[in-house]
């Protein structure tokens, strides 16, 4: 398809380069300029190429991305449904999302054995949550979720290998429920608790 596309004399002007979008230099392409991102991803490098996306000091200003349903329905859930996880907080942090359309297995040949989603992500102006370090909140994010069924202050406790006692302090001085589970928390809850967990 490179070769193809460098033959095009309506494209000779363009920056055509060929690469594994997972190892990418972004940064270093975009050298400060804003720059948008489309395509219609492989399912299986969907996940991380967004993560990593949206995790880059600039992200995208906007990402028309068409990807699987059922990991749409994940960036796109709300707190509370079975969807929301890890996914859509780390999506979120930097990123909007919204849904433009369903594209059914009938539309490809061959014919798949799922549903597609294009989804959009807008990048945030401002940032939704103050996240100091946002590493040990990723690492919040992911344990909050590592043990569904359990508490939020019984699956940190697992995950993270802290003191339980310590995870419930840091839980109710935010006021929140001790028997609040991870699912539970929207994104600027989860950046407060890092930082309850820090000091």
């Amino acid at each position: 398809m490179v070769a193809v596309l460098r033959e095009r004399d309506d494209l000779r002007g363009v920056d055509l380069r060929e690469a594994d979008a997972l190892s990418f230099d972004y940064a270093g392409w975009a050298a400060g300029s804003d720059w948008c991102a489309a395509g219609n991803l492989p399912y299986n490098v969907a996940t991380p190429l967004l993560l990593a996306l949206a995790a880059l000091p600039q992200p995208p200003t906007r990402v028309v991305a068409m990807i699987q349903k059922d990991v749409a329905d994940r960036i796109l859930a709300a707190p509370g449904r079975a969807a929301y996880g890890s996914l859509t907080v780390a999506i979120g942090l930097t990123m909007r999302a919204q849904r433009a359309f369903t594209v059914a297995p009938g539309a490809f040949y061959p014919r798949p054995g799922v549903v597609s989603t294009v989804l959009v992500l807008h990048r945030h102006e401002t940032p939704v949550a103050d996240v100091r370090d946002r590493k040990r909140f990723e690492q919040v994010v992911r344990g909050a979720f590592a043990y569904r069924r359990k508490t939020l202050a019984n699956s940190l406790a697992l995950a993270l290998d802290l003191p339980r006692e310590r995870i419930a302090a840091a839980i109710a001085s935010l006021a929140l429920s001790p028997d609040i589970r991870g699912e539970d928390l929207d994104l600027r809850s989860f950046a407060a608790l890092t930082d309850a967990l820090a000091s």
